[in-house]
């Protein structure tokens, strides 16, 4: 997916997809003006529909793999 460039306000917890309720790692924004946001598994479903209608994809699944900084040394 194409990532914003530009700097957007960080998705919560209390961010959900829009499809499932689930927390939400991706938020579309439409060249119509709104907005909706995804959890990973929609947004990977819906990627080549979503690309036709964004005018910005902000992605962040990849915190979906992070490892927690409080996590020991071990679990890094």
């Amino acid at each position: 997916m194409t990532t914003v460039l530009t700097p957007a306000t960080p998705l919560t917890a209390a961010d959900r997809c829009d499809r499932c309720g689930a927390q939400a790692y991706l938020r579309v924004v439409l060249m119509s003006g709104g907005e909706l946001l995804f959890c990973a598994h929609h947004g990977r479903k819906f990627e080549p529909e979503l690309k036709k209608i964004a005018a910005e994809i902000q992605d962040e699944t990849e915190r979906l793999t992070a490892v927690p900084a409080s996590s020991d040394t071990e679990e890094r």
